[in-house]
């Protein structure tokens, strides 16, 4: 599927169009509303105090739950600049404080939070665990309201309520359901973390889309840290809704998100907003939602992204009249907006999921008409592919490889996902996975061993990607262990085989039968391929009694049939096993029909 301007400007449009839906739902006006009510009640002499405290309300009302956080008294650009240095995740495990730990991962082991934000939550820390437990069931992992739960603050109050959220989140237990989700409004809030921070809340599927931050055009707050600093290392995440008088606009994309942080505030221009100024801002779009100009956005659509990027800085505040898209500024915006969502669409056409998707589906389809057609040439597919008995068998390699790449990838970005995400993505994807390893992972042993005097693939040759599906597949089935019913009996002919590293035993299996053969082997190598032999043996017939490999291991021409002709010329006529009484008997024929 390729990516053209025209679907860059429908992303576009719909920040547009989401940023209505948002004011339509009446989100903010409800939220807001609760925000005044709080403040409103705030104690005369906690208003006149020179330390910062939170307090919070519940509010029900009939489609929704709020909870709203504010700071008494309320907070000014002084405390925000106060403790605008960050915390890193490491300090705050230091600190007997890991409460957010869950945001690391091997991927990124670090983030940091602001200090004044922490600081304020760690010191609310009892009555916040109160209110956690009044709204959500630790036994469950679900929340106890039986309407939409939305979490609001203003300013600090916002840094709060953001970070409840975010722990809210991660005792949830995970479900595709959004609306079973707290979603997070905030309003005038500071920046409360850096990349770190941005980029463990972006790899989780759903929770960047639970936060929505309010900002007003000309509010300090929002964008204080990238204003007031050189290298600014503050970084937003969620949804930024802009908005003015004049209009609103949905933005997601961080990059342009920061932008537009920074050219919103000037010197001149920034104003400390409090929760009133916002509530007259919602109750005016309100009232007069922005009429799109319908010639404009009806034409066909240029080849320049120009225009509509005039039109949602319009939308946010900015006065831009045909002269002033001449000022250096405002010119340079919006020339390096267009750059960057040029390049994010190239980004997008370079890794569509789903034609990615169908792409590995076609080449598993392959490997399966492949398998099938082995079987009916009378030798297996590890074995055809091993020796490459045929021309087609060449061909595999390139199919092969595109699977391996694919997986490879997903295993390693699933790997880096915080826990809890990851578990969740894992079991999504963990049944294509274990069929994806037991198909292809036969064929990257057969391509090992087919190299003279390899041994130990194990060690040596298998990609860390196998054995974290592997690995993850045994903890999924666990609990389901039991002997074979009537359905996997019946369904053998048909299977892969489950142990995907069969084969690598078989070659060590063939191996070992050659060092017993050798008269120049010493004493202590085949005592260990002895050992091996008898471990391999029952292994074999473990695997048989649960219905666990596939009848292609009987073939006529198989690397297991060899390896039995091997094994019944090194062991003695006395010797009697469970295995060989099996293939004496030729119980296989029987094993195939599912009735051994």
């Amino acid at each position: 599927m390729s990516i053209s301007v025209c679907d860059t400007f429908s992303r576009f449009i719909s920040g547009l169009d989401l940023a209505d839906l948002v004011v339509n739902a009446d989100l903010l006006q409800l939220s807001c509303d609760a925000i005044e009510d709080l403040h409103a009640e705030t104690n005369p002499h906690q208003k006149l105090s020179s330390t910062l405290s939170v307090r919070h309300k519940l509010v029900q009302q009939s489609n929704c739950t709020i909870i709203a956080f504010a700071t008494s008294p309320l907070c000014t650009k002084d405390h925000i600049l106060q403790g605008g240095d960050l915390v890193s995740s490491s300090t705050l495990e230091e600190q007997k404080f890991p409460l957010f730990d869950f945001l690391r991962s091997k991927g990124n082991p670090s983030f940091s939070i602001l200090r004044v934000a922490i600081n304020l939550f760690k010191a609310y820390f009892q009555e916040l665990s109160q209110l956690k437990d009044q709204i959500h069931d630790s036994t469950t992992e679900e929340l106890l309201v039986n309407s939409w739960l939305i979490v609001t603050g203003h300013s600090l109050g916002g840094t709060i309520a953001s970070l409840f959220t975010l722990w809210l989140l991660d005792n949830i237990r995970k479900t595709t359901r959004t609306n079973q989700l707290p979603f997070c409004i905030t309003f005038g809030s500071p920046l409360i973390g850096d990349q770190g921070l941005q980029r463990a809340i972006s790899e989780h599927s759903q929770w960047n889309s639970c936060f929505l931050h309010v900002a007003a055009f000309k509010d300090l707050s929002p964008g204080i840290f990238i204003t007031s600093q050189p290298n600014p290392q503050h970084m937003p995440f969620g949804t930024y809704f802009f908005c003015s008088e004049l209009g609103c606009n949905c933005v997601e994309d961080p990059e342009v998100v920061s932008w537009l942080l920074k050219s919103t505030i000037t010197p001149v221009s920034a104003e400390e907003m409090g929760i009133d100024d916002y509530s007259g801002i919602v109750k005016h779009l309100k009232s007069r939602l922005i009429m799109k100009d319908i010639s404009q956005l009806g034409q066909p659509v240029t080849p320049s992204l120009r225009p509509e990027m005039i039109l949602q800085l319009k939308a946010i505040g900015f006065e831009i009249s045909a002269q002033q898209q001449q000022n250096n500024i405002i010119n340079d915006l919006i020339s390096e907006w267009e750059r960057h969502e040029n390049r994010k669409a190239q980004e997008m056409k370079a890794i569509d999921p789903n034609e990615k998707l169908n792409i590995v589906k076609i080449r598993m389809a392959y490997l399966e008409w492949y398998k099938k057609d082995c079987k009916a040439k009378g030798v297996g597919y590890y074995d055809s592919y091993k020796n490459l008995y045929f021309k087609r068998d060449g061909e595999v390699t390139k199919h092969k490889k595109v699977l391996f790449d694919y997986w490879k990838k997903l295993v390693e970005d699933l790997e880096r996902k915080p826990q809890k995400e990851g578990a969740f993505m894992r079991e999504t994807w963990l049944f294509a996975g274990t069929n994806y390893r037991r198909m292809v992972e036969p064929l990257d042993i057969a391509q090992y061993y087919r190299q003279t005097g390899k041994r130990d693939y194990l060690t040596y040759g298998r990609s860390r990607h196998y054995i974290l599906l592997e690995q993850w597949q045994k903890e999924q089935t666990e609990k389901l262990a039991g002997p074979p019913n009537d359905k996997k009996k019946q369904s053998v002919a048909g299977i892969l085989t489950e142990d995907s590293c069969f084969w690598m035993k078989v070659e060590e299996a063939l191996i070992s039968c050659k060092l017993l053969k050798d008269e120049t082997s010493s004493t202590s190598e085949k005592q260990s391929a002895r050992e091996f032999l008898n471990t391999f043996e029952q292994y074999v017939m473990d695997q048989i009694n649960n219905y666990a490999v596939s009848p292609e291991i009987f073939l006529e021409k198989s690397s297991f049939t060899k390896w039995w002709k091997d094994f019944q010329e090194i062991i003695e006529t006395s010797h009697n096993s469970p295995l060989t009484d099996f293939m004496k008997n030729r119980r296989y024929r029987q094993y195939e029909r599912g009735q051994f």
